[in-house]
């Protein structure tokens, strides 16, 4: 948390960079006069990500204006819906606000409080403020009910990252399609010492069916159909699981430690120079290009759109994370003060400027398009919003987790060489339908 100095240096910073002063979001109509909450701690338990961090260093203003403290707790990713879980079950007060992954949402609704009144009260208008990609996870119903349980605070596309420095050396264009992926990865692997692509197919949250439902998507298959039935294991649901598996185990173009690999192994292997491709989260593109993580500089990462199945339109998986306030709190209106300044658009904008961080992430609107957050990252936030607008998510609904669980052990078994795809699929299939009746 920042203290007085540091504030004041802050300060002239942002006063030198003609950015807004921290007093300036404070000072906002968005909260109560007269410091009605002073004295109360809000509790806050998040993932742990840098945007969070730098949210926590932006507190002391905040808190002066208040009077509220806040206090935050990070879980690792690894562990967050677990922790969520326990709390729903015992039910509570320990936290106030919490956070929560859009595919956890169907499973932990009880946990948080429906925040229409509070919205109104405040004049918050939720649909001019957040794309519908992201507004769906925060929404009572999970897109489909009348009530905001949150507000959407973290959310993301995918891009593919590529070594720029080395596609032009080789006279390459990034690829458009999956298989002109495969291609390049293999001159890359002909010309160079590098891997290809680097590909993630390890246990670790789903992330190995982030890359997966987009290979599903572009070929015409699906997760489950309307009645709730899984239908991964379609003839369209076995080809693409197929062409995902070949970047590993046909055409080799993925480093060979990839059946083990998670999303940040993957990520590391471009930092590091071992590969020449990744796709991945667009957040991702501040550990590529940061010194302190990364061989690589802003120069030598490019970013296009993620590739698509010839003839077919982009695809991109999104989540989304938002912040709620918890059912049990005793502490809901200073929650919604803090809530109310956090996400102020300026606060997101401010951050994303911030020179002393490398932050990508914005889930409004305004801040993807504001024209100076393009000029920092090079177009990165429109090309966002453009995939935003024909983003997919997983259907939401209470089972995802223990299907999650279900598709991602058996596309790790796949890619570890264990079985055939078929009927590695229908047994997951036939698995998944029991899940879906429970």
């Amino acid at each position: 948390m920042m203290n007085r100095r540091e504030l004041m240096q802050w300060s002239a910073a942002a006063a030198t960079l003609g950015l807004p002063s921290l007093s300036a979001f404070a000072q906002s109509s968005l909260l109560k006069p007269g410091k009605p909450y002073a004295g109360q701690t809000v509790n806050v338990l998040t993932v742990v990500a840098p945007q969070f961090a730098a949210h926590e260093a932006r507190l002391a203003e905040f808190e002066a204006q208040t009077g509220i403290k806040v206090k935050y707790q990070y879980v690792p990713f690894a562990n967050t819906r677990e922790k969520l879980t326990a709390e729903l079950v015992a039910k509570t007060d320990q936290y106030d606000v919490l956070s929560v992954m859009d595919i956890w949402g169907p499973s932990l609704y009880n946990l948080f409080e429906p925040l229409n009144g509070r919205l109104a009260e405040k004049k918050i208008d939720m649909a001019s403020r957040y794309p519908t990609a992201h507004l769906r996870a925060a929404r009572d119903g999970f897109g489909n009910g009348p009530n905001y349980l949150g507000f959407p605070i973290r959310g993301h596309v995918q891009l593919l990252f590529y070594r720029k420095d080395v596609f032009a050396k080789l006279g390459m264009k990034p690829p458009e399609t999956w298989d002109q992926m495969v291609e390049a990865g293999r001159v890359i692997q002909d010309k160079t010492d590098m891997s290809g692509v680097a590909m993630y197919y390890g246990k670790t949250g789903g992330q190995n069916l982030m890359i997966w439902m987009n290979y599903l998507w572009g070929m015409g298959g699906d997760l489950i159909d309307a009645q709730g039935n899984p239908i991964f294991n379609s003839p369209q649901g076995i080809a693409a699981t197929q062409a995902y598996l070949d970047v590993l185990l046909k055409h080799k173009v993925a480093p060979a430690a990839s059946a083990a690999f998670n999303e940040t192994d993957a990520v590391n292997s471009v930092a590091q120079g071992k590969s020449a491709m990744v796709p991945v989260w667009w957040w991702r593109y501040a550990g590529l290009t940061d010194p302190k993580t990364s061989t690589l500089n802003r120069d030598q990462v490019g970013f296009v759109a993620l590739p698509s199945m010839p003839g077919k339109d982009n695809t991109t998986y999104t989540n989304s994370w938002f912040y709620g306030i918890n059912r049990n709190s005793k502490q809901k209106d200073a929650a919604m003060e803090y809530l109310s300044w956090l996400t102020q658009p300026a606060i997101e904008r401010d951050l994303l400027l911030d020179t002393t961080k490398n932050e990508v992430v914005a889930v409004q609107t305004a801040n993807l398009m504001d024209a100076a957050v393009n000029d920092r990252f090079g177009g990165m936030h429109r090309a966002g919003a453009q995939a935003l607008k024909g983003a997919r998510g997983v259907p939401l609904f209470p089972q995802w987790p223990q299907f999650s669980d279900l598709l991602e052990a058996t596309i790790n078994e796949l890619a570890s060489g264990q079985g055939d795809v078929k009927t590695a699929l229908d047994n997951a299939a036939s698995r998944a339908r029991r899940i879906m009746r429970s």
